[in-house]
Formats: structure tokens, C-alpha cells, sequence
């Protein structure tokens, strides 16, 4: 009995730190695919987080915002990454262009003008690192509670507390605003919502611009709390990985949240596999694929069957039948 509740102490906040990103990214991807939408450059929408995350917590570490830079850099990161979801918008829902086309576009450009923009300014492959970095904590009180304690509130970061609050913000919003009710309607039928008065292209750029702050959220944290820098190679899969939480999660928040929580565990075993017994003489190059598997029986549809919303990815235009 004390192995497995070893085991669990190592594992549980192990996965719940590797799901926030993954969380915040595919919530993200929810707005903007409930709105008929694919978003594909969920990918590319971290990476530019990361990076606006990094150079906004380097530039408010240097003007003396000390342990609040962090949290500034975060909130950059999804400025940056809302503006910049404005491409896929522009070309899904303005030129009507194919979306998963320029979903791919969106992740190419985010890479090579990220990397480009640090060899020009730091004059090598990556950023310096950040100082002020957002740490760990144990809840007081909390983490004394018998068994639960030292699994959900010990040695946690405090945004994947605030990630999971998000989701049940994200739900009463999608599902019990009369805003939700016109995202989700514009997904599922856009003619009949725009016999209705909605504005159906409006919608569809607010759920785009979304899904930007939302992975500009996830990179950033992923970033701040793991990477401490940015470079290429921060961000890798896991914009897909959160694709794969909102198809596994059947595009609900509740469904994503445990999705995510699902392929943290995966993330989590590769990197504690080690500390486990009985699981570290395996070899460990078998836990760190186990995501990327995961990840591509998820969006292949092997895993459950997932119906999205009936108008996604079908452009629409006003007086079309």
C-alpha cells in the first residue's frame, strides 16, 4: 500500500502540471472549432506564447517588476498570440482559404519568425533565461489532508489551479451565455444563425482570437514553469497534443479537462518513469513516445468516437445555400 501511494505522490502532480498547457491550449482550440473553425496552428499559436512569454518576462525583469514579470510575461504572450491568430482568421473566415492549410501556415510562420526575431535580437539560437520564474508551492492546510493532500496540493504550480477554475469559466460561458449559445449555433448551422441577426464571421473571429490567447496561455506556461527559456525546439508536439485533448474531449470543456489530465499522466511517465518502481527498468525512450502515440490514435480517431461540430471547417458566405 505505501508503494502505491508513493507511486501516486510522484505521478498525479507529475501529470497535473504536464496537462495546464495542454488544458489551456485545447480550451482554446474549443472556441474557435465550436465556431466552425478548425484551428490546426494550435502548434504554432504556443509557440509564439512561449516566446512572447520569455522576451515579456526578460523585458519586465529589466525595468525592476521582479517576481511579477512572470506573470506580466504570461499576459504579453496572450496579447501576442491573440493578434497573431489574426492570420488564420483573416484566411479562413475573410478569404475563405482552407483552414487546415493555413492551420499548417500558421505553425511554419510562428517557428521562423520566433527564431529569426532571437538570433536578431540575442545574436544566438536562444533567449537568455528568466530570473523570475513562477515556482511550486503546497497549499497550507490543504496539503495536510490525508491521501488527497500530498497528491493535489503539494509541489504544485499555482496556474494549474487556475487553469482548471478556467474550465468550469469556460463552460458556463459556452453553455450557459447567451454568447455561447450563438458560438455553438454558428458551428452547427451558420445559415440558420444568420437568418437570427448573428453575425456569423464576427463570431468566428472572436472564437479564433480565443483560441490565440488561449495557446498563447499555454506556451507561456509551459515556458515559464519547465523550459525558463525560449528556443526552437521549446515548444515541440505539444500544440498537437492539445489538438488531440479537444478531439479526445469531445470539444467540452469538462471532456478536455480529463483529456488533458490523460495525456499528462502519458507526459509524466516519461519523466518519472525513473523514480517508479518496477517501471524504471524499462527503457525510457518507450515513455517519452507514449504521448506522441497517444496523440496520433487520438486525431486519427482510433480513440472513441468524436462528433465535432457540423459546420467545421466549412467557410461560410453571407446569402450562400
Amino acid at each position: 500500500m505505501d508503494v502505491i501511494l508513493n507511486v501516486l505522490y510522484i505521478i498525479v502532480p507529475a501529470a497535473l502540471i504536464a496537462a495546464t498547457p495542454l488544458l489551456l491550449t485545447a480550451l482554446g482550440g474549443l472556441f474557435s472549432e465550436r465556431s466552425g473553425i478548425v484551428n490546426i496552428g494550435l502548434e504554432g499559436l504556443m509557440v509564439m506564447g512561449a516566446f512572447g512569454g520569455i522576451v515579456g518576462t526578460l523585458y519586465f525583469e529589466s525595468i525592476g517588476f521582479g517576481a511579477l514579470s512572470p506573470w506580466m510575461g504570461i499576459v504579453v504572450a496572450i496579447i501576442l498570440s491573440a493578434i497573431f491568430s489574426l492570420f488564420h482568421a483573416v484566411a479562413s473566415i475573410a478569404f475563405r482559404a482552407d483552414q487546415i492549410v493555413s492551420g499548417v501556415a500558421l505553425n511554419f510562420l510562428a517557428l521562423g519568425l520566433t527564431v529569426f526575431i532571437v538570433r536578431e535580437v540575442f545574436g544566438r539560437g536562444q533567449t537568455d533565461t528568466i530570473s523570475d520564474r513562477i515556482f511550486t508551492t503546497t497549499v497550507p492546510i490543504l496539503s495536510d489532508i490525508p491521501l488527497i493532500g500530498p497528491m493535489f496540493f503539494t509541489r504544485m504550480f499555482l496556474t494549474t489551479y487556475i487553469a482548471i477554475g478556467i474550465v468550469f469559466v469556460v463552460w458556463y460561458v459556452v453553455f450557459k451565455t447567451p454568447f455561447g449559445l450563438r458560438l455553438r449555433s454558428v458551428g452547427e448551422h451558420p445559415m440558420a444563425a444568420d437568418t437570427m441577426g448573428i453575425k456569423v464571421n464576427r463570431l468566428r473571429y472572436i472564437g479564433v482570437m480565443l483560441s490565440g490567447a488561449f495557446g498563447g496561455a499555454g506556451g507561456a506556461v509551459f515556458a515559464i514553469t519547465s523550459a525558463g527559456n525560449f528556443a526552437g525546439g521549446t515548444i515541440v508536439g505539444q500544440g498537437f497534443m492539445a489538438l488531440a485533448v479537444l478531439i479526445f474531449g469531445k470539444w467540452h470543456p469538462f471532456g478536455a479537462l480529463g483529456a488533458a489530465i490523460f495525456f499528462g499522466f502519458a507526459q509524466a511517465l516519461g519523466t518519472s518513469a525513473q523514480q517508479l518502481p518496477g517501471l524504471s527498468s524499462i527503457p525510457q525512450v518507450y515513455f517519452l513516445i507514449l504521448p506522441y502515440v497517444l496523440t496520433i490514435l487520438a486525431l486519427a480517431g482510433f480513440v472513441g468516437k468524436a462528433d465535432p461540430p457540423k459546420a467545421l471547417n466549412t467557410p461560410y458566405e453571407k446569402g450562400s445555400r
